[in-house]
């Protein structure tokens, strides 16, 4: 993580390292995409190439004839870069005068802060996939009334298997560098607390204290279902009264049901683009300093932290997007 600030080395590597702290567990959807860098001082966007499958070569070679030949194909993907970032103002009076340390608590606001941002922007990136499946027998979101079932789950098994989707095996972890680490092989599903009723509810639901092994756990995690492992994040927030009559479900004004989106990974579904080859997020901490024009009795300081980010999707086929309902 770059930093920037007037205050001393060995307060900025704290405040540092308490802003890392904090946000690790807050964005779910970085973990399961591939990370895609664009270089410092180049450009604000990436086009990513995937060259597409090709033709099994099934006709025999005749003896003294050069084959055809394949000729591969590709499809690109462009996403840019957009800036974010948020801080926090503060006085030199409340700084002389509070009983807790306020940087301490300032850096946890801000780092709980970015990287939900973060989370949220790639949430609406990727909600916006177009291999979707309804609940139920629903075709739209507005016949939306069912939970998220074991048929349900089928469904997408098949879908994704067909176009030989590969399960995912490791995840981004959270840190200063990209780094991956080694996880169980399964299709990753992402959903709201809200569902966590209904999903106690499946067949062969297993909760990740009936584990046989904590090793390879995800962040988040809370259980499996044949090959899905399932990971709460609820910045996935639901389409309030978007679905059918809400009945047992969960529903805003009563009328009509909730309708949660949720995503289903497998490998190589989708990248996250940050600025530079590390962290995206930059702090900056500015303690109150005297300044003749704006601010002679340094009573003014901040602390902030800013960042480039953007998500694309690069294999509809190889992901979902389920809606469903949730029960009261």
């Amino acid at each position: 993580m770059n930093t920037s600030s007037d205050i001393s080395t060995r307060t900025q590597v704290y405040a540092d390292r308490r802003f890392l702290e904090r946000a690790k567990p807050n964005n779910v959807l970085a973990m399961f995409g591939e990370v895609r860098p664009i270089p410092m001082n180049k450009t604000d966007t990436i086009s990513i190439r995937r060259y597409e499958k090709l033709a099994a070569a099934t006709m025999p070679i005749t003896e003294g004839v050069t084959p055809t030949g394949s000729s591969p194909t590709y499809t690109d993907y462009s996403a840019k870069l957009d800036q974010y970032g948020d801080y926090i103002r503060y006085s030199d009076r409340i700084m002389d005068t509070h009983e807790d340390p306020l940087l301490n608590e300032f850096t946890d606001l801000l780092g709980e802060q970015a990287p939900e941002t973060f989370d949220l922007i790639y949430a609406g990136i990727l909600k916006a996939g177009t291999n979707i499946f309804y609940s139920g027998i629903g075709t739209a979101r507005t016949e939306v009334v069912d939970p998220i079932t074991n048929t349900m789950l089928d469904r997408i098994d098949r879908a994704l298997s067909a176009q030989e989707a590969k399960p995912i095996k490791s995840i981004i972890e959270a840190g200063p560098n990209i780094s991956t680490r080694s996880v169980g092989a399964s299709f990753v599903v992402v959903v709201h607390s809200d569902f966590k009723m209904d999903l106690k509810k499946m067949e062969d639901w297993t909760p990740i204290e009936q584990y046989a092994s904590n090793k390879g756990l995800i962040p988040g995690e809370i259980g499996a279902v044949g090959n899905f492992r399932f990971v709460v994040d609820n910045n996935l927030t639901a389409y309030e009264d978007a679905g059918g009559a809400a009945g047992s479900m969960i529903s805003t004004t009563g009328v009509s049901a909730d309708v949660y989106p949720f995503l289903v990974f497998g490998q190589k579904a989708y990248a996250t683009v940050p600025l530079g080859g590390k962290g995206s997020v930059q702090v900056l901490v500015a303690n109150p300093k005297a300044n003749a024009a704006t601010d002679p009795l340094a009573q003014k300081g901040s602390i902030g932290w800013k960042g480039y980010t953007t998500a694309v999707i690069t294999n509809d086929l190889w992901m979902a997007v389920g809606e469903a309902a949730a029960t009261d």
